[in-house]
């Protein structure tokens, strides 16, 4: 497979994109799900409630949002890569957050959701045709690739693990 080009999303994208590293972005979505739950793996609920700054999202909060992301964005491929012409709406991530109640739930329970949902996506993924990759649709008003959703996929759970390494975990000490 090959990289996007630019013309295959939205330029806010192009960050995500380009923290996915080479082409093979199916190889860089496995390796990420596992990497992902290494990073979740025996942290406390009450890491899970933590949050650096005030009005911040919490680790669950976080974590949820990337799964939800995925759902949106791997549902979108979809459509798009069975030809479905049908522009797809935008959603807002904050009123997801708000209304996930993710800080109700286990901080276990929702790193085996991402993993289940990051099977499926790959799983979805590798079904499709060479050709259905360089479908194009619209979504939150903008023309994408089925291949750009996939880095975009990759691109964005890479840049909130960052922050999760960075901003986070470095704050509370692994038991």
């Amino acid at each position: 497979m090959k990289r996007p080009e630019p013309t295959e999303y939205a330029e806010f994208y192009a960050n995500y994109i380009s923290k996915v590293p080479g082409s093979d972005v199916l190889g860089f979505l496995e390796a990420q799900r596992v990497q992902m739950l290494q990073l979740f793996a025996g942290r406390s609920e009450r890491d899970g409630s933590f949050r650096y700054a005030p009005g911040k999202w919490t680790v669950k909060e976080t974590l949820g949002h990337v799964t939800d992301t995925e759902r949106i964005f791997t549902y979108r491929a979809l459509r798009i890569a069975r030809g479905d012409q049908t522009p797809l709406p935008g959603f807002e991530q904050d009123d997801f957050v708000r209304n996930g109640a993710f800080g109700e739930r286990m901080l276990a329970g929702l790193a085996e959701e991402f993993a289940a949902v990051r099977t499926a996506s790959l799983a979805l993924f590798r079904s499709f045709p060479e050709e259905a990759w360089g479908r194009r649709g619209v979504a939150s008003q903008k023309e994408v690739t089925v291949r750009a959703l996939a880095f975009m996929i990759a691109g964005h759970a890479m840049h909130h693990r960052a922050i999760l390494e960075e901003r986070y975990f470095p704050a509370i000490p692994r038991a």
